[in-house]
């Protein structure tokens, strides 16, 4: 049995590099744009950012960072976004990265058995990184969100 859930969330406040990027780079811009955002984040003495994120918007647009306290003054990469604040149908994901997408195809298959419209943006927050993961990957930690048009 999936363990999907509908609550309201709030918004989070983003620090992040927007990009249109095709699913095939995914696994490298991802990584790269949080390290990026989290170098600015050290260098403009910015509070620690929070949470790793990635935000699929429409068209293949993505937004990658860290979840922030509040907004900020970003630069030409770094931008100040946020979240989206409403009904969202959730999962937790346990296991490899590369495996994100059955856990996205089960909330969509699971909110139109439900009658749940996914409105087309979601996102994936990734667990702080424990050092047990690298020996037991089966066991890190994405919690993916598909905000509903209902």
């Amino acid at each position: 049995m999936l363990d999907i859930r509908v609550m309201n969330v709030p918004a989070i406040h983003t620090a992040v590099i927007r990009g249109r990027v095709p699913a095939s780079e995914l696994s490298k811009f991802v990584p790269a744009a949080c390290g990026e955002v989290w170098t600015f984040a050290r260098d403009s003495a910015m509070p620690r950012p929070g949470r790793h994120i990635a935000l699929y918007l429409a068209d293949g647009v993505v937004e990658v960072g860290a979840e922030v306290t509040a907004p900020f003054a970003g630069n030409n990469r770094v931008l100040n976004s946020q979240l989206p604040a409403g009904r969202v149908a959730t999962m937790t994901h346990l296991g490899p990265y590369g495996r994100l997408g059955d856990t996205h195809s089960a909330i969509r298959a699971w909110a139109a058995e439900h009658g749940h419209r996914p409105s087309g943006v979601c996102w994936e927050v990734y667990g702080h990184w424990d050092e047990r993961w690298n020996s037991d990957p089966s066991q890190i930690r994405t919690d993916v969100f598909h905000l509903l048009s209902d």
